[in-house]
């Protein structure tokens, strides 16, 4: 390659490439190592060696990163480091940018979070489906947690503040510790069995922690008896960033104890305010129905007569009606009487003869009608006869002419051409018929 073909890159390029090329190629890694050589600036940042016993590499966690981390890093401590790989420029140096820690011990601990979370998330255990409705008002609240921790006494001081009337049956259990799960389990399983004075809701709690020490409510027994309950199960463990197995298997998950009082508990004053409001509406509403009430009666009252005076009314409207049909009856009568005097009596005698000489005099009509009828009908007749003799063949023959027909079909015979010789033909006269045989023909 000669000179005019060959590349030169400055130091800095190079080093700019190499660090594009490993923070692009390399995913978020998770790296286990022992912390060594430990620095912690005023700026804030930390910078530390990680190594194991063949290798080791340079690490840098940011401030806006390293308040997160829940233990103060030392070295020598076993740890699991979660970031990216990059370089940094200035020296040339392969280094690992750390976005969270974990102490070695607590990466086990999430490690079997993790596959517990992911094996009861596929069984269905988290579904909002099943989750059981959160009562608005429980007057009996079962508190399963530690007895001497901060916690129960900011959930108390909370419930009594917010709404005294409300009853706390604390059941105690150790929150940390081998015997914590079976105390857990089994005192989820005596609220749920009480049958006298039962509870309405139940709260799982306790203060915050290390993930080893809210580890009890990571495990799957405490999972499985949450989930079972038949009451519904408000869950509220470590403080807001800890979120537990539990949690996810609850009803209802509140981020503190505290957070958890407030949202199971109604507050008082305000439900203070809707009873006076209601109060208030109750009052104004029967003062209301007082006022109608009052109103209708009075309106009653004036409507209202006392019996006597109806009897009275009604005894002088029937004395009127009584008046008013004596007097229509008498005035009828007078009319009666008035058309009876001026009314003729006639005999039967003379209606009969009456009626004797009309029927007479219209049969004599009927008759006379009846003869003049039938001598224009006679005389029509005469007249149709006369003009039917006249267009009779009847008459022609009686002229000394006559009518030939074919024989047998009897077919009336105009032309000579229509027999033949030999044919029989009849001819009827005057008075009778002449059968005869055709000889000879003329049809000129």
């Amino acid at each position: 390659m000669t000179s005019a073909n060959r590349q030169v890159i400055t130091v800095s390029e190079l080093n700019r490439d190499a660090k594009h090329l490993l923070e692009s190629e390399f995913p978020v890694l998770h790296v286990e190592g022992e912390i060594s050589n430990l620095a912690q600036p005023s700026s804030g940042h930390w910078y530390f060696t990680l190594k194991d016993d063949k290798a080791q590499v340079r690490c840098a966690m940011f401030r806006n990163r390293n308040h997160m981390v829940r233990f103060k890093p030392r070295n020598g401590q076993q740890i699991v480091v979660r970031g990216r790989i990059s370089l940094y420029e200035g020296r040339g140096e392969f280094q690992m940018i750390a976005d969270s820690l974990e102490d070695s011990g607590e990466g086990a601990l999430r490690r079997a979070y993790e596959n517990l979370k992911r094996r009861l998330q596929e069984e269905g255990l988290f579904d909002a489906s099943r989750k059981k409705p959160i009562p608005t008002l429980a007057e009996h609240i079962a508190i399963v947690t530690s007895p001497s921790g901060a916690a129960i006494r900011d959930v108390i001081t909370v419930m009594r503040r917010r709404f005294p009337a409300v009853r706390i049956s604390i059941l105690p259990v150790q929150v940390q510790g081998d015997d914590s799960v079976p105390q857990i389990v089994e005192a989820l399983s005596k609220a749920n069995a009480r049958r006298q004075d039962p509870f309405e809701l139940i709260l799982l709690t306790r203060g915050g922690g290390s993930l080893e020490d809210l580890w009890s409510f990571n495990t799957e027994p405490v999972a499985r008896a949450v989930a079972s309950s038949e009451l519904p199960v408000v869950c509220a463990v470590g403080h807001e960033s800890d979120v537990s197995i539990a949690d996810f298997v609850a009803d209802l998950r509140a981020p503190t104890p505290s957070a958890a009082a407030e949202l199971i508990t109604p507050d008082g004053s305000v439900l203070e305010d809707s009873v006076d409001y209601l109060r208030q509406r109750l009052v104004q509403s029967i003062l209301q129905n007082l006022e109608d009430q009052t109103r209708e009666v009075t309106h009653l009252q004036r409507r209202l007569r006392h019996p006597n005076t109806r009897l009275e009314d009604l005894a002088q409207r029937l004395d009127e009606t009584e008046r008013r049909l004596r007097a229509s009856v008498t005035r009828i009568l007078s009319e009666k009487r008035s058309q009876l005097g001026q009314a003729r009596l006639v005999s039967p005698n003379a209606v009969v003869d009456a009626g004797k000489l009309k029927l007479q005099v219209l049969s004599e009509k009927l008759t006379a009608t009846e003869l003049a009828a039938r001598k224009s009908v006679e005389t029509r007749l005469a007249n149709v006869a006369g003009k039917l003799d006249a267009l009779s063949p009847l008459a022609t023959l009686q002229r000394g002419y006559a009518i030939v027909s074919s024989e047998p079909d009897g077919r009336v015979i105009t032309n000579a051409s229509y027999v033949e010789t030999g044919d029989r033909i009849r001819t009827r006269l005057q008075s009778g018929e002449l059968i005869a045989e055709v000889t000879d023909k003329k049809t000129s």
